[in-house]
């Protein structure tokens, strides 16, 4: 519960208690402390029994650490019995992007061929950036939409 505390702070935390609580009292609420803990220990662990009992016996080796999204997919990769490992070694994600960066870069050098091919008759599905666009005359009116209004 308390593995990453460390002596420094240990003692700072044991000075800070004896300035807050003073030595008389101190003990006192150090007693009180360890009795609500174990009040709260033992009241989950009657919780975490009764709910083994509702489950039925198909859930007799449930534990409560697997509902741990981690725990559950570790346990899980473990289990033999679905086979997870074969699929997971068989699985080589390296080799699969570069099958997909060699399609699409063939993909590329195809169309870049086929548009130098066709330039001299079309601009190969490129926008000419110098020419001004077109400005629609005063009079004329946008189309009118009845659904729209």
């Amino acid at each position: 519960m308390f593995n990453d505390i460390g002596p420094l702070e240990l003692v700072t935390l044991i000075v800070l208690a004896v300035l807050v609580f003073g030595p008389d009292k101190l003990p006192k609420v150090i007693q009180d402390v360890t009795r609500t803990i174990r009040k709260i220990r033992e009241f989950s662990e009657s919780a975490k029994n009764d709910i083994r009992e509702e489950l039925g016996p198909e859930f007799k080796d449930f534990e409560f650490e697997d509902l741990n999204p981690k725990t559950f997919i570790r346990k899980q990769l473990d289990n033999e019995d679905l086979g997870l490992k074969e699929i997971r070694n068989g699985f080589d994600l390296k080799k699969e992007m570069a099958e997909v960066t060699d399609a699409v870069h063939s993909r590329e050098s195809d169309t870049s061929s086929a548009s130098s091919a066709g330039a001299a008759g079309s601009s190969g599905g490129r926008i000419d950036m110098t020419k001004k666009p077109e400005t629609p005359d005063p009079g004329d009116r946008p189309p009118f939409d009845a659904d729209a209004t």
